[in-house]
């Protein structure tokens, strides 16, 4: 499935994010706007921005798998 069909599920969701440049970064996805997708990043201590990056220069956006662990979180 392209990327941009994806968009709709993945949105208020952690995503992982390939770029066409080999890079990748992972980030809270806020949608799509104005030909950027929208990602919001976590900076330090209660601050975090919104990120936007042109529509051209992302390769693939996929959702965070579910976290399967038997042993107590801490």
């Amino acid at each position: 499935m392209p990327w941009q069909h994806k968009i709709p599920y993945l949105i208020g969701q952690p995503v992982g994010v390939s770029f066409t440049n080999g890079q990748g970064t992972s980030r809270v996805l806020c949608g799509v706007s104005g030909g950027k997708l929208l990602v919001l990043e976590y900076l330090y201590q209660s601050q975090f921005a919104l990120k936007q990056y042109d529509l051209h220069m992302i390769h693939d956006v996929n959702g965070f798998p579910p976290c399967h662990t038997q042993q107590p979180l801490y």
